[in-house]
């Protein structure tokens, strides 16, 4: 059962950066291939895409987030990082990673809540003004 653990969140001003983290756990990278994402909830509004990284190492971003937000993998490929450069306050939100199994190699970025299996515990960004 793969389990993903989140850490990094917490409160900053604008402009500034914060680190997520999401390591994942239960998950052979050797055996089988595998996509991750970072979504993102703000309180009253719907989960949001940030960003992803395909079987092959592709990136994504959403055009919200592009030029300011680093998605990567360490080498071991059981952590995923969310580096956030230049925050505004409407990134306020739950972070969460979430994770899935991939038939093929070049599987392709996946950027639909629904096409991922397993989940974070999400955790808190908060930039303030």
């Amino acid at each position: 059962q793969v389990q993903l653990v989140e850490s990094g969140g917490g409160s900053v001003q604008a402009g500034g950066s914060l680190r997520l983290s999401c390591t994942v756990i239960g998950h052979t990278y050797s055996t089988y291939y595998s996509s991750m994402g970072w979504f993102r909830q703000a309180a009253g509004k719907q989960r949001e895409w940030v960003s992803c990284i395909s079987a092959d190492g592709s990136l994504t971003y959403a055009d919200s987030v592009k030029g300011r937000f680093t998605i990567s993998q360490n080498n071991a490929k059981n952590t995923l990082f969310l580096q956030m450069n230049s925050l505004k306050p409407e990134d306020t939100a739950t972070y969460l990673c979430a994770f899935r199994y991939e038939a093929l190699f070049g599987g392709g970025c996946r950027k639909s809540s629904s096409e991922y299996a397993y989940w974070g515990q999400g955790t808190q960004v908060t930039v303030s003004s």
